[in-house]
């Protein structure tokens, strides 16, 4: 049984986008009007108000889902049906998908800096890049969701999504921390054959108009590959939030607000990134995890694995993985320090 059909639930489908415009009309269009590279503690201040605002809306929800659970005839009707407990249940299942996207979303942030870097973006431009994405991120995840919420309902569709988050995971595993490489990349190759490029980037525009010709630059090249390479990422991403939940409510919407704050994110850590080489393992295992859950763990546990588990299955593999990024850096850091100590002590007695 869906809790939240979308023919009951469109109002709140449309009022949550509505929010969402708003939201993003006031970032570009006030607070980030003028271009700028975004400094570290602008981004910290960003990604707070990102979290927290997750986190609010997470409450409000949960009060609303037990105002809703106790007064509709809908879900009082059900024999046995806990209006309090479903609430709590509700709330730790789109906590829980707000925290398996965010973390699945820092692979997109090493993307971001591949990108960024192959097509030579300016830090002072890349805000205005990251919003047109993340725009069309939102778009192209809805449309996912739609579908998802569909397919879903078939039984092989979920262990076929299973068996690829699982295979996805093991990969990522595997390949480790090898660096990306754009120069041979297939839809780079196919971007620049399809447009006029302009080979010089002209402030923040994505379109340039010269002898009677319309040339893309840089930006826009960046732009349309960020695109569809979240495309990519969804195929992951979104499987991922139905094997925790089968409301499409809940789907979309911790989806979307993962996906906010996602450009604050990447400038508050596109400087410390390599630092954290060790995360990808922590988000492999946590596709290995999910992708488990749809072809075993939910049918071996009555139909679905208890939501407090995975919150911190999924969180314990996040943080080990940051954890171990860390205290690796910290030792390494370390013993350069000491091999730098020793170099110099080295030099000074063979000058004496």
């Amino acid at each position: 049984m869906i809790l939240f059909p979308f023919a009951e639930y469109w109002w709140f489908y449309l009022g949550f986008t509505a929010f969402v415009l708003v939201v993003l009309a006031l970032d570009l269009g006030v607070f980030h009007k003028k271009a700028h590279e975004v400094s570290f503690k602008e981004a910290s201040i960003w990604t707070t108000v990102w979290i927290s605002l997750a986190l609010v809306f997470n409450y409000l929800f949960y009060l609303y889902a037990q105002y809703s659970f106790s007064t509709n005839e809908r879900y009082t009707s059900i024999p046995g049906f806990d209006p309090d407990g479903q609430a709590k249940i509700t709330a730790l299942e789109f906590l829980t998908g707000f925290v398996v996207e965010k973390s699945l979303a820092i692979d997109n942030i090493f993307v971001f800096a591949v990108v960024f870097a192959y097509f030579g973006i300016p830090k002072m431009y890349q805000h205005r890049v990251l919003f047109w994405g993340i725009l069309g991120a939102l778009v192209f995840r809805a449309l996912f969701i739609a579908m998802g919420s569909v397919l879903m309902q078939y039984q092989w569709v979920v262990l076929f999504f299973g068996a690829l988050l699982i295979l996805t995971g093991t990969k990522m595993f595997f390949a480790g921390t090898k660096p990306q490489n754009l120069e041979n990349n297939f839809i780079v190759r196919q971007l620049e054959k399809i447009f006029r490029v302009h080979p010089q980037i002209e402030g923040q525009k994505f379109f340039l108009k010269k002898n009677g010709l319309t040339y893309v630059t840089p930006l826009f090249l960046a732009l349309i590959f960020l695109e569809l390479s979240d495309i990519i990422f969804a195929v992951d991403s979104v499987p991922a939030i139905f094997a925790l939940t089968k409301e499409p409510l809940i789907v979309f919407t911790s989806n979307i607000f993962a996906i906010l704050g996602l450009r604050s994110m990447y400038f508050m850590l596109s400087g410390v990134m390599d630092r954290f080489a060790y995360i990808k393992y922590g988000l492999a295992s946590v596709l290995i995890f999910v992708g488990l859950k749809m072809v075993w763990l939910n049918e071996a546990f009555g139909g679905k694995f208890p939501i407090g588990w995975s919150l911190a299955i999924i969180a314990a593999l996040i943080g080990s993985s940051i954890l171990a990024s860390v205290l690796i850096d910290r030792r390494k850091q370390k013993m350069d320090i000491e091999t730098v100590n020793l170099n110099e002590e080295g030099g000074s007695h063979e000058n004496r």
